[in-house]
């Protein structure tokens, strides 16, 4: 059964930006074919996913007031219920380091601001692609 977040028909993605402008960009590119949820930073994310609801992918800005990406993610991959969930962290910061240490923290893509809408809509399909392949190739060793 799907829970609050996940639509039966489409993958949900949750998009973690301070900026509004951010945020919007991405749910407005991607809202044709992913159900988007929105939060306007790490707190607010992590009570969304403490209610229970979990998206298929996080989309997770890195500098945000309060707590920063690397924070959020460092919970959810501490925790038994969000510990599988993907992210793709969102940087101004290219170049400094930081897409290794988001790949480090388990980071399944990286995206520079400003954003190239086209980059952005490859990444998230290029990750569903793999996952069902990747799902395709289990039920073939079951």
């Amino acid at each position: 059964m799907p829970n609050a977040l996940n639509s039966a028909d489409k993958a949900t993605i949750l998009v973690v930006d301070d900026s509004p402008d951010t945020r919007n960009l991405i749910i407005t590119l991607l809202a044709n074919d992913y159900k988007m949820v929105g939060a306007n930073g790490g707190e607010e994310a992590l009570k969304l996913l403490q209610s229970g609801a979990i998206p298929d992918l996080i989309m997770l800005d890195i500098m945000m007031p309060g707590m920063s990406g690397y924070d959020v993610c460092k919970q959810l991959k501490a925790d038994s219920s969000t510990c599988n969930i993907p992210v793709i962290f969102i940087s101004a910061m290219a170049g400094k380091g930081n897409e290794a240490q988001g790949r480090a923290l388990g980071a399944v893509g990286f995206l520079t601001k400003p954003l190239d809408p086209h980059n952005v809509i490859a990444q998230v399909k290029e990750y569903f692609a793999l996952r069902q392949k990747r799902r395709e190739l289990e039920s073939l060793n079951k």
